[in-house]
């Protein structure tokens, strides 16, 4: 019997989940010989271990199959048991499973093994038959095999074209269901009836705008038209603003706030971290100065935990999805890909009026992919950066020039008063940092103080408390730090308008997407600003893909770079269950997209059998988000 809490950690919380693990690769056992054993026994070496000989009588001559550390094997195979074996692999009695085939090889953890998830397949798929929820005509049109057969195929294929085939199909149900299902929580929000439809106050907003101390560019123009255009109708706005990091998005947001505050409704932001909901907090409240609007910040550690009734805008972390808001009219989502799919929707369900949504991500998403990701969403694209923001200036440094990069940041700290950022990245490939991320990023700043003895240095990461990271950052930001060390817990939400210089190092480690979100922290005022990428990495082809920054300042197209050479996954933040949770689907698969695409544009009315599935797909798309 698999263990439960083994097979959760696998994302397997049912026997349909089992059938839904697909093989990571496949071994060829095809070649496979029977015979009945002779004689086997356990020999013992010095040091304790053990070695089981295993004679087989076969057709041609006897064979001898070698185990190690295995005494348990002689009590099953033995003497006159017959047996099929294919190199190490061996199964006795019934039909071949393990060997004589191309045999599928698993995703594993701990207490886990291939050869007892197979077993367990082989039995769910010999006992069920599957209900095919996908309509016979789309199947036909689509040139797809039968659900039962595509499970059939991909766990036991009989050769390379029973895997394309599977693929194709499972492949195929994985994005329809993901974009049926946006499909129709799309249409589900349009047919809601908002009871906050905004009047727009043009000459107050206009007064607004003339307040700020610059002027919107074009691209921001054209978004807030179309933000302003939601609000002032009855369903409720449910709108993505995507921009580069620095083109703009806040003020949209705050001019969006502003019109909620005049329609006599409260608004909320919610951001990830504390870092950049105090950012947030400090630029609307600069924003607001003279508008007689009332801010809260609302997070783990501040004071008061309770809202306050006066306050017209709050401001939080995860802190604001437990406080029910009364009057909410706008909620904000910033960076929302990184909330999880319940918690999204936590506040948009916490009142009896459904508030207008704006969500916000300085994640450069190619417009293709972001449709397809967010076809839940009307979507608003700032491609444009403020005037006077001039292009940071970005060399790959090879590690024989280090010295003279050093060298050249040291003078221009000393005598034009520049700030850097020195970045190291994760030592974990995991989102969250280690103590041994902590511990290199430690040694690394000891030895970078020892170099740089005549400036000031800190160093900020993740396992600081908000408190501490807070004190850094303000250090930095009034210019009692020159250099500031940090791993990447600076990429979002950090704005200091001193720092003009950044050393990212072993940059080959990171995405170009994020590598243009961490040097975005730098040139956010008029002074010229310089980016160095260090790595050790002499392969050709990172060194290519890394020089495409000396060149390239947009975001978009670095992604649609990123896209090519590293696929879906490079793409900062999205991966995270029970969103981007594909196994087989790749959105580099245009024709897929497209396919996927016209057959649910085809789907007038669900079937009870597409019901169930869509019903299925959503429940465990919430418990993996867990």
């Amino acid at each position: 019997m698999l263990s439960k809490k083994a097979l959760e950690k696998l994302n397997v919380f049912s026997p349909q989940d089992l059938l839904y693990h697909y093989p990571s690769r496949y071994q060829d056992l095809t070649r496979v010989e029977t015979g009945t054993i002779v004689s086997s026994r356990n020999l013992y070496t010095r040091t304790g271990k053990t070695i089981q000989k295993i004679i087989i009588r076969t057709k041609f001559a006897n064979k001898e199959i070698t185990y190690f550390n295995q005494p348990y094997l002689v009590k099953t195979l033995k003497p006159g048991v017959k047996i099929s074996f294919s190199g190490n692999e061996y199964e006795i009695n019934g039909p071949l499973i393990h060997t004589g085939r191309l045999v599928p090889i698993y995703p594993e953890t701990k207490g886990i093994s291939s050869k007892m998830l197979r077993r367990q397949i082989w039995n769910l798929l010999q006992k069920n038959s599957i209900v095919d929820w996908l309509p016979d005509y789309l199947k036909l049109k689509y040139q797809l095999i039968n659900l039962n057969s595509a499970l059939q195929k991909i766990h036991f294929p009989k050769n390379q074209a029973d895997i394309d085939q599977a693929k194709k199909r499972l492949a195929f149900d994985e994005l329809f269901l993901f974009k049926l299902n946006s499909k129709l929580n799309r249409q589900a929000w349009l047919k809601q009836k908002s009871a906050c439809q905004f009047e727009l106050n043009q000459e107050k907003i206009l007064q607004f705008i003339g307040q700020l101390p610059f002027s919107l560019t074009s691209a921001q123009n054209r978004c807030l038209k179309e933000i302003l255009t939601d609000l002032s109708k009855k369903q409720p706005m449910n709108r993505l603003l995507q921009g580069d990091v620095g083109s703009g998005k806040t003020v949209l947001a705050a001019i969006a706030m502003y019109l909620s505050f005049l329609n006599g409704f409260k608004s909320a932001l919610m951001a990830p971290t504390e870092v950049l909901t105090q950012q947030h907090y400090l630029s609307l409240k600069t924003m607001f100065k003279n508008t007689g609007l009332e801010l809260q910040l609302i997070t783990s550690n501040t004071k008061p935990k309770t809202l306050n009734p006066k306050a017209n805008i709050y401001i939080g972390t995860h802190a604001l999805l437990f406080k029910k808001i009364p009057q909410l009219g706008l909620l904000v989502i910033d960076e929302q890909h990184r909330f999880g799919v319940k918690q999204r929707s936590q506040l948009l369900t916490a009142n009896k009026i459904t508030p207008h949504l704006l969500t916000m991500t300085a994640t450069p998403i190619p417009r293709t992919l972001a449709l397809t990701i967010y076809n839940d969403l009307n979507l608003s694209t700032l491609d444009e950066l403020p005037p006077g923001r001039q292009p940071v200036k970005t060399w790959l440094v090879s590690e024989a020039k280090r010295l003279d990069a050093y060298h050249w940041i040291s003078q221009k700290i000393a005598t034009e008063s520049h700030q850097a950022f020195i970045v190291y990245p994760l030592i974990d490939p995991s989102e969250s940092e280690t103590l041994a991320d902590v511990k290199a990023a430690t040694a690394e700043f000891e030895a970078l103080t020892a170099h740089f003895k005549d400036f000031r240095l800190g160093l900020v990461h993740g396992r600081l408390n908000p408190k501490q990271k807070n004190q850094l950052l303000d250090q930095f930001r009034k210019h009692e730090l020159d250099i500031l060390v940090a791993t990447p817990v600076i990429e979002v939400g950090i704005d200091i308008p001193g720092a003009s210089i950044m050393i990212i190092e072993n940059s080959d480690r990171f995405g170009l997407a994020q590598l243009h979100q961490l040097r975005g922290r730098i040139g956010r005022n008029h002074q010229a600003s310089f980016c160095f990428l260090f790595t050790q990495n002499k392969n050709p082809e990172a060194i290519k893909r890394l020089k495409y920054l000396e060149t390239l300042n947009s975001g978009i197209k670095l992604a649609e770079i990123d896209l090519k050479l590293r696929g879906p996954g490079s793409l900062q933040g999205f991966r995270q269950h029970g969103f981007f949770n594909f196994k087989l689907a790749t959105l580099t698969d245009l024709n897929l997209i497209n396919s996927v695409q016209s057959a649910v544009s085809e789907i007038n009315r669900l079937t009870p059998a597409l019901k169930n599935r869509l019903k299925e797909y959503k429940i465990h798309s919430y418990a993996t988000s867990a």
